[in-house]
């Protein structure tokens, strides 16, 4: 029973990404907003630039890293 329920799941998941689709969470920050939190943090604080872009302090610094 066990092992037809992961085989199922694993080929749900298989025909899930062979249509593009992708799993676990979305980003809070795309691409383009980390480089420009970069050229930012020069200039200004990791708090501004966090609050400015709605996201924790912690969550701009793991970008960054």
């Amino acid at each position: 029973e066990r092992d037809l329920i992961r085989e199922r799941t694993r080929a749900g998941l298989e025909a899930a990404k062979a249509r593009g689709r992708q799993g676990g969470r979305p980003a809070k920050l795309t691409a383009d907003q980390v480089a420009y939190a970069r050229k930012l943090a020069k200039t200004e604080s990791i708090r501004d630039i966090a609050r400015s872009f709605g996201v924790s302090r912690t969550t701009l610094y793991r970008a960054l890293a």
